[in-house]
């Protein structure tokens, strides 16, 4: 697929990044020069501009993505390039990040928006469910269109218990990228060489036909690691 995402900061990059190793062309727009760094993702391509301007995307020819990210930390950011990508260029899947809990009723079809990803509201549900006694049941996953959140906790027979986030990137089913994961410090983003501990949650954004493949993976002896 070709993917723009809209704002290179921690969460903008950490995307490209999953998403470029796993074969997918990807583009990050972003104005502010501080978060242009060509030499840490050289399989990535850039946009130096506003992704807000219309004229920015036309000459990103955003037309022909097949998905567009909106990753920046501001909402009003988000929803624009949402609706401009959706309605100007007719962009087949818009996903968004929402910042602030208080704005999430914005994010819906109306601003274009096809999925919207909420991480203090991802926490929040983290908390207040327990995920030791959950098992995987793809009916209670949100019925988002064109992908979902899936989340696994590890646990001490975990495969990937012990080994870097990178080792589990490399070996995600098509259709499937790491976007988050939970441990002791809070939610953060996807770090390719920290290694994974038991009881983190790791946070997948997948394609529904990804999700048996990505349960099979994660827990292969199907000892109910949540996800």
């Amino acid at each position: 697929m070709r993917v723009a995402i809209a704002g290179a900061g921690s969460v903008g990059r950490s995307i490209a990044t999953e998403l470029a190793g796993n074969g997918h062309d990807v583009l990050l727009i972003d104005r502010d020069t501080r978060a242009i760094g060509v030499d840490d993702l050289p399989q990535v391509e850039w946009l130096l501009a506003d992704a807000c301007e219309l004229s920015t995307l036309e000459d990103a020819r955003l037309g022909d993505f097949d998905v567009v990210v909106a990753a920046s930390s501001d909402d009003k950011v988000n929803l624009v390039v949402s609706l401009l990508a959706k309605t100007e260029f007719g962009v087949g899947r818009v996903i968004a990040r929402i910042n602030d809990p208080v704005n999430e009723w914005l994010f819906n079809d109306s601003w274009g928006v096809d999925l919207a990803v909420s991480p203090p509201r991802l926490i929040a549900d983290l908390v207040e469910d327990d995920p030791q006694e959950e098992s995987f049941d793809e009916d209670a996953l949100p019925p988002l269109p064109g992908a979902e959140i899936a989340e696994s906790v590890l646990h001490a027979r975990s495969p990937f218990a012990g080994r870097s986030e990178s080792e589990l990137a490399a070996v995600l089913p098509e259709g499937v990228a790491l976007v988050a994961v939970v441990g002791p410090g809070g939610v953060r983003a996807p770090e390719p060489e920290r290694v994974l501990s038991v009881g983190d949650t790791v946070v997948f954004l997948a394609e529904p036909d990804s999700l048996g493949p990505l349960e099979e993976l994660l827990d292969p002896a199907g000892e109910g690691s949540g996800t």
